[in-house]
């Protein structure tokens, strides 16, 4: 393992322009957990009587908008969880001028709070909410002052969060930005996702770049195709190979 961590560190000492492409396992190590693992927010029993994938549907959101916003709240806001040794590696690579950007599926804001100034959300954030009615944006505390469906102070109308529901589209210039990053870079580095889920996980295929690696503590349908596969814990990973280097 060790030698792993010197090929990666050596690696981000020669590159000028890394990607990061990061899931739900960048920040369980921040006390939020992941959707699909067998203590994932899908495994856990909920009393609404739907799946998960199900009650996170655009569909489902309009239909029962209460059942909705009584499920996510109580199972998808961390607003005490922190920054982890990840987020903050991440942000310090950009800081030094080494990271393009980061490219994450997670809703939870951690790489802003760690520091990242580009960080293309593909899935939106929880941080930022709008209402259907008249587009007045409202923040995170707003939307939490109460367990039921938030209005809009102005109008009345549903004040959704800005993230992607199940059966809605990813934004195109989100996207278009990603995949541009992706086929710039020298290096891509994965971690914390299975690659599963797309079309997010399909932006891989425009990486043209010299290094390829994979960190996830589970194997991925990528493995066989990236150069340098690290399995461990990432913010470990990151501890040791930037933040006690840099």
């Amino acid at each position: 393992m060790e030698e792993k961590l010197q090929q990666l560190q050596n690696w981000i000492a020669e590159c000028e322009n890394i990607v990061f492409f990061g899931g739900a396992g960048v920040s369980t190590e921040s006390g939020i957990p992941d959707f699909r693992s067998e203590n994932g927010i899908f495994a856990a029993v909920n009393a609404y009587g739907y799946q998960p994938e199900v009650i996170l549907s655009h569909s489902f959101f309009m239909a029962h908008p209460e059942i909705f916003f009584a499920y996510y709240k109580k199972n998808l806001l961390y607003p005490d969880a922190k920054p982890n040794a990840c987020h903050k590696a991440l942000a310090k690579l950009e800081e030094i001028g080494k990271l393009r950007s980061v490219i994450t599926q997670n809703i939870d804001d951690l790489h802003q709070k760690a520091g990242s100034k580009r960080v293309l959300e593909l899935h939106g954030t929880l941080y930022k909410n709008f209402c259907m009615k008249c587009g007045k944006t409202f923040d995170l505390p707003y939307v939490m002052q109460n367990d039921g469906v938030t209005r809009c102070a102005d109008c009345g109308g549903i004040v959704r969060p800005d993230v992607v529901l199940y059966e809605e589209g990813l934004d195109e210039k989100t996207i278009q930005a990603a995949v541009e990053d992706i086929a710039k870079a020298d290096m891509l580095i994965v971690g914390g996702t299975s690659l599963n889920v797309y079309p997010a996980a399909g932006l891989l295929h425009y990486f043209r770049g010299k290094h390829l690696v994979l960190i996830n503590k589970s194997a991925t349908n990528m493995d066989k195709k990236a150069d340098l596969v690290i399995s461990e814990n990432i913010g470990e990973v990151f501890q040791k190979v930037v933040l006690e280097k840099y």
